[in-house]
């Protein structure tokens, strides 16, 4: 749960939705959210999107800045705004990565952030197998 400066509490699954909503409304590209919930304790929800410029990747960032100050949720830190190819946006328990799909492709975090799952289920099958 996260506190904003007015003491409203805002949830996880509030900003999420907040967090989405930004990311549709600008027609963000490949919208996918990873729980790193146990995984980390730097955030609950990872949300990693992609658009087609760097004005596309800054304008989205923008929209979500502004879509968790109107749920009442201020940014810990904006990161990469310049250059635009991947902007990040903290959020506390909420980050999200806006990047340009050659970044994205090349950092791989939906590959980093999920290999243990997949080495979890990989397990699981053999011992049932």
């Amino acid at each position: 749960m996260i506190t904003s400066r007015n003491a409203k509490a805002v949830t996880t699954a509030t900003l999420r939705k907040s967090v989405i909503a930004a990311l549709e409304d600008l027609k963000a590209k490949d919208i996918r959210e990873i729980d790193v919930q146990g995984k980390t304790s730097i955030a609950d929800l990872l949300v990693i999107a992609s658009g087609t410029s760097a004005r596309h990747v800054k304008s989205i960032a923008d929209e979500v800045v502004k879509f968790a100050k109107k749920a009442g949720v201020m940014p810990l830190g904006v990161e990469g705004e310049r250059e635009a190819e991947w902007v990040l946006v903290d959020l506390g328990d909420v980050i999200v990565h806006v990047m340009l799909p050659r970044i994205r492709e090349f950092y791989g975090l939906e590959r980093l952030w999920t290999v243990a799952d997949r080495d979890e289920q990989g397990e699981a099958a053999l011992a049932t197998g």
